[in-house]
């Protein structure tokens, strides 16, 4: 374990094997939002904050907060945290992570003797993870002042409404507005970076630079379902020829983007279907999801016009229809501040650790928060960039490094922020 650091490694380790236990033992390491178990792992982080002596409580969005004031509390609130629920079969330390390391941060400055000028709060975000709901970020939507009616009317697959939901895990709906913040001066995450850069190049800290927006785009195609082998070729109207076209296009383009260098930038079908689904039928219809991803938006917008004009062009190249071609979402990507990256990088550098600019290809709480303060990541390497899976591992120094960082950098935000 690294020595000689503002925080207490070994305790922040210890904690986040702890909660890691609370898990379905079929499904590890799976604790949803809203479920039993993720009402479980709140309660023991509840504690957890309390016996550090954090005045805790729950926000109308659900959020969970510890905090402990600051001598001057005019000056506002340095916040951190990330979150506690997981994919089915996730892993120990996406959010889970972030949120111990916020806290641990706490209990180190605390029992260092360490007066803060700022209130500091530890937070647990409720449900980041796309949600039974359909909906992800939940939390921070409603402390970022965005969560929409239409959003609080949303069903899981049981008939329960979200808003019904937010208030059984503490939350209070008809309240809303009161979470929202205008208080917070900075806010950092830590988070396992999910991809292999830190660890490919031996390097201790990413500062994130941004995260990206994300764009769904739904295509589907429609032709003639015809006998396969009695339908020549020339007369036949495909509908999964178009979709076979743009699954080579989105590759293809998405690779001459990325060799711009002008930012981040990935693109994925991970939905395909086709009807009947008959081998020996030509499919009538055929339907595809893109996930596209970029911290540039400029990047995405040439994206979607050409998508938008080959899919046309593939459609009537196999005399089939193009019956619909939509975004089904579509989120600007987020820069980080600027001034909290720099105090992050000077920080690693004063405790001695490498760093590097990477930007982050996921979503996070941090880009709700950064509509309404200053919000910075820190990334530290995860094994073979494993994410959402049980393998999922950082090591824990690792872990412990990512926290002094933000630590370190806490401090420096509290005495040059008068």
């Amino acid at each position: 374990m690294t020595s000689n650091l503002p925080i207490d490694g070994r305790r922040l380790w210890d904690d986040l094997m702890h909660l890691a236990e609370i898990t379905d033992p079929g499904k590890p390491y799976t604790r949803r939002s809203f479920s039993p178990l993720f009402d479980e792992g709140r309660l023991w982080l509840r504690q957890r904050f309390e016996a550090a002596g954090l005045e805790t409580r729950i926000d109308a969005a659900g959020n969970l907060i510890g905090r402990r004031a600051g001598s001057e509390p005019a000056a506002g609130t340095i916040m951190i945290g990330s979150h506690s629920d997981t994919v089915p079969s996730g892993g120990r330390f996406d959010g889970t992570a972030g949120v111990l390391a916020a806290l641990e941060i706490a209990r180190s400055i605390a029992q260092s003797g360490t007066a803060l000028r700022h209130n500091l709060e530890v937070i647990d975000f409720l449900a980041e993870e796309p949600s039974e709901f359909g909906l992800s970020c939940i939390g921070s939507r409603g402390m970022a002042g965005v969560m929409e009616e239409r959003m609080l009317a949303y069903t899981d697959p049981s008939g329960e409404v979200l808003s019904h939901a937010i208030d059984r895990v503490g939350g209070n709906v008809s309240a809303l507005a009161t979470a929202r913040r205008d208080d917070i001066k900075a806010f950092f995450e830590l988070h396992i970076e999910q991809g292999l850069v830190l660890q490919d190049g031996k390097i201790d800290v990413g500062i994130v630079t941004a995260i990206v927006g994300i764009t769904r785009i739904e295509v589907v195609f429609k032709g003639s379902a015809d006998h396969a082998g009695t339908t020549p070729m020339h007369l036949r109207r495909d509908a999964f020829t178009p979709a076979a076209k743009t699954a080579v296009f989105v590759d293809r383009v998405a690779r001459e983007l990325v060799a711009r260098n002008a930012g981040l930038f990935v693109a994925t079908i991970g939905i395909a279907s086709v009807a009947p689904g008959a081998s020996n039928v030509v499919p009538q219809e055929a339907r595809i999801i893109i996930d596209a991803r970029s911290e540039n938006r400029a990047l995405m917008d040439e994206f979607l016009a050409r998508l938008d004009t080959e899919t046309a062009a593939f459609a009537k190249e196999s005399r089939t229809e193009r019956a619909v071609f939509a975004r089904l979402s579509d989120t600007n990507p987020t820069a980080c501040d600027a001034g909290l990256r720099e105090l992050l990088r000077d920080s690693a550098r004063a405790l001695g650790f490498s760093s590097t600019d990477i930007a982050s290809g996921a979503g996070h709480d941090a880009a709700f928060v950064a509509r309404i303060a200053p919000s910075a990541m820190v990334f530290i390497p995860c094994r073979d960039g494993k994410s959402h899976a049980p393998e999922e591992w950082a090591e824990p120094d690792a872990l412990a490094a990512g926290t002094a960082v933000i630590a370190e950098a806490v401090l420096r935000f509290d005495r040059l922020d008068a």
